[in-house]
């Protein structure tokens, strides 16, 4: 079994039982086993897409030239984690078996369910590295993105982390903490099992409201979500409560397994100077270093994060095409998008806070 939180069947399970996931939301689960000869089996979560909400790998260009040539692009096959761009594993397994073997057994599988779902496309999303490897395949078409990881050189606390930046960045970082102060929050991170149904019903609203922001909608999630994983996933969740006049303002929910802490989301009441990077990355920083762990994910995006120590890091995706001139005018594509990509990782590295030699 895997440490990875967003593969245990306590998630999986608190999306479908919470009807996250399903037809009315266009993300059907055909979740792909295998039994090998040994009785080990290979569990790929999987589902039948009409759309590419909540992938955060965009391939909404592909579906708008299907579109102009008078294709459909949709259904598509969908191996990830829903809502979750965190890299991990994709495959659970038990039992005995060459996992690179049932990795490419599953490739065939995920073609078969295509075939018999009409669907047009197979695309398997955030996997790591030894996911990556195993599903090496010439008709799979890799894709390269980027986000930004904080990571733990061995730091004994917060103030060690940032004694390792130059003077000016340690600065901003220090004056934006005590700006939060100074309007009067408090701020504690709480473990799963202290987060009880009122402050979840809290945490679900500022949820609400940040999709509103963002998109225009509700989200996918709803308060049955969140409070079955606060019932299933306690050991591997923790929330940072920022309170003012002891009244809760702001929430962001983190999860960890393994050596990894991962950011997911956040929300806040008002408006509040710098209490999205206090709640989101500092407080992240200081629980991963207490506990710890060796590396924190805080989400997809935010460039603004490398002048707060997080650091450019390359993910990937594989991408099997049914139709032969698409595949191949998107490997084109998809050649130079990872050339432009990997200059800008390196772009973006001059961009970090570290003293030289750090």
């Amino acid at each position: 079994m895997s440490d990875y939180p967003f593969l245990s069947s306590a998630f999986l399970d608190s999306l479908e039982n919470s009807g996250s996931v399903g037809t009315n939301t266009g993300w059907l689960p055909s979740h792909l086993e295998l039994e090998n000869a040994q009785g080990g089996t290979a569990f790929m979560p999987t589902y039948v897409k009409t759309h590419s909400y909540g992938e955060y790998v965009f391939d909404w260009a592909w579906a708008d030239a299907y579109h102009r040539n008078g294709l459909d692009y949709y259904p598509k096959l969908v191996s990830a984690i829903p809502f979750s761009p965190a890299t991990g594993p994709r495959v659970v397994f038990s039992g005995e078996g060459d996992q690179q073997q049932a990795c490419q057994s599953l490739f065939q599988a995920a073609r078969e369910l295509a075939d018999a779902e009409q669907a047009h496309s197979w695309h398997l999303l955030f996997p790591d590295a030894q996911t990556l490897d195993w599903f090496k395949h010439p008709e799979l078409m890799l894709r390269t993105g980027v986000q930004y990881h904080w990571f733990n050189r061995g730091y004994e606390s917060f103030e060690h982390f940032l004694s390792t930046f130059a003077s000016r960045k340690r600065k901003m970082v220090k004056r934006e903490r005590r700006r939060v102060g100074e309007q009067g929050i408090a701020i504690e991170v709480l473990p799963g099992a202290a987060i009880d149904a009122n402050l979840w019903q809290f945490f679900y609203q500022l949820y609400q409201s940040t999709y509103r922001k963002r998109s225009g909608n509700n989200g996918y999630l709803n308060p049955a979500f969140f409070l079955q994983l606060g019932e299933s996933m306690a050991d591997n969740i923790a929330m940072a409560v920022a309170r003012k006049d002891g009244q809760p303002i702001a929430c962001a929910l983190y999860f960890h397994g393994g050596d990894t802490l991962y950011g997911r989301y956040w929300g806040c009441a008002a408006e509040y100077d710098y209490l999205h990077f206090e709640l989101c990355y500092y407080q992240g920083i200081e629980y991963a270093i207490t506990q710890g762990l060796q590396r924190f994910d805080a989400g997809a995006q935010g460039e603004h994060k490398l002048v707060r120590g997080f650091e450019p890091v390359e993910t990937h995706s594989l991408h099997w095409i049914r139709h032969p001139s698409f595949a191949s005018a998107i490997a084109d594509f998809l050649e130079r998008e990872t050339l432009e990509i990997k200059r800008y990782v390196e772009r973006a590295k001059t961009g970090l806070p570290y003293k030289l030699g750090n």
